[in-house]
């Protein structure tokens, strides 16, 4: 590790703590060339996804755009702010762990309607509504009964 007071690239390592929530890890150096101390962290990188979307543009996958997603199909539903976060980490957990360096839309889709398929019929209606594009009654009367026999 290169000193960022003398710029000698020979340190030793006098302390490691990992941190509180375990997701990084402290180092305490010590510079070889100058003998000052400074101090380092070392964290894991996890990268998201590509979203490929329907008309083949890519985007990051964006955590926050699950979110506006169950916000929009729960607006005024009796679902508790907890379940939606877990039910929304579930999503992201699936997510990284596929592995995958692109994910098609329609994919994230399918694992939103699963959750708030768990969460709230309702919900899950409105969000099918838009997703599967419904275009007369019929088809939320197929999914009413789709729901009612889960």
């Amino acid at each position: 590790m290169k000193c960022p007071f003398c710029g000698a690239f020979d340190s030793q390592v006098v302390d490691t703590r990992v941190s509180e929530e375990g997701d990084s890890i402290r180092r305490r150096r010590k510079c070889s060339g100058c003998d000052k101390r400074f101090t380092t962290f070392e964290m894991a990188e996890v990268r998201s996804p590509q979203v490929v979307k329907a008309n083949g543009n890519r985007a990051d996958y964006d955590r926050e755009k699950v979110r506006i997603s169950f916000q929009r199909a729960l607006h005024k539903r009796p679902v508790p702010t907890t379940l939606v976060d877990e039910a929304i980490a579930r999503i992201d957990q699936k997510v990284l762990a596929m592995g995958e360096r692109e994910i098609e839309s329609r994919r994230i889709g399918e694992m939103v309607m699963a959750e708030l398929a768990k969460l709230d019929k309702v919900a899950y209606i409105r969000f099918a509504s838009v997703y599967k594009s419904f275009q007369d009654v019929d088809d939320f009367r197929d999914a009413i009964l789709e729901v009612s026999k889960k």
